[in-house]
């Protein structure tokens, strides 16, 4: 029987801006990739999420950006791999910290926004994030866009790696994701985005913007927790894969 992961990023909600329900898409998912503070999210907040993650069973995942808050780390920032390094080895190990008062603990590492679509075609800065993950745990899993760079660069390092997959995300023909500033970049309807992650678990397919069929290989699917109506389309996902014949299941251990 064919399985795959659900994600959600969580933990960016703070006073004054509050993004997802967090407690809604944790009764849904199966992975959680966890603010860790740099592009959105307060302490109390993500530790708040941790927990509840923890009292779930779901498995947290890390999901350090660009330090750029007010651009909600969507705004790609060219920085020395040395900085870059530096920053995603801090957020890590705050995450860790805050998981392991939980009594939990951090099984992988998603960047966030900017950084995820930056790592995913420049080495210079996927290296960056790759010596991060090496020097405070080689032993989480990094999960990216599948056939992106930095899963290359990981396996060379020898770290594990996990392809991503995006529920509510358009893909160009080359199998980038639409940028968000261009029409149609995200997707809503939940029973149009649930049919098209039944196919990509089942038939390892998706069709980019175009029209074309794009042949992706994922072990996690990610909807966004700040898309509109992102728990509608996460629980008609989850019903739909279900319905299918399809699990639904971590792609790493908690």
């Amino acid at each position: 029987m064919a399985s795959i992961d659900l994600n959600s990023d969580l933990g960016e909600n703070e006073p004054g801006r509050v993004v997802a329900d967090d407690a809604a898409m944790l009764e849904i998912v199966t992975s959680a990739n966890v603010s860790c503070g740099f592009h959105a999210g307060t302490p109390e907040g993500i530790k708040e999420t941790v927990a509840a993650a923890v009292r779930g069973g779901i498995v947290i995942g890390a999901h350090p950006g660009y330090r750029d808050h007010a651009n909600f780390g969507r705004v790609d920032v060219d920085v020395d791999p040395a900085t870059l390094q530096a920053q995603v080895e801090y957020q890590i190990g705050a995450l860790i910290a805050l998981a392991s008062s939980a009594g939990g603990r951090v099984s992988y590492v998603k960047p966030h926004g900017a950084l995820y679509n930056r790592i995913a075609h420049d080495e210079d800065q996927a290296g960056a994030v790759v010596a991060a993950v090496k020097a405070i745990d080689p032993g989480v899993v990094v999960l990216g866009l599948a056939g992106g760079a930095v899963l290359e660069v990981a396996e060379r390092a020898g770290l594990q790696v996990a392809a991503e997959a995006f529920a509510d995300r358009a893909y160009r023909a080359d199998g980038r994701l639409v940028p968000r500033g261009e029409a149609g970049a995200v997707l809503h309807g939940p029973a149009v985005v649930a049919e098209r992650v039944v196919r990509l678990a089942s038939e390892g397919v998706i069709h980019a913007a175009d029209g074309s069929a794009l042949r992706i290989t994922a072990q996690s699917v990610c909807v966004h927790g700040d898309s509109p109506g992102a728990v509608a389309m996460a629980a008609e996902i989850r019903r739909m894969l279900r319905a299918s014949g399809i699990a639904i299941a971590p792609f790493t251990g908690a």
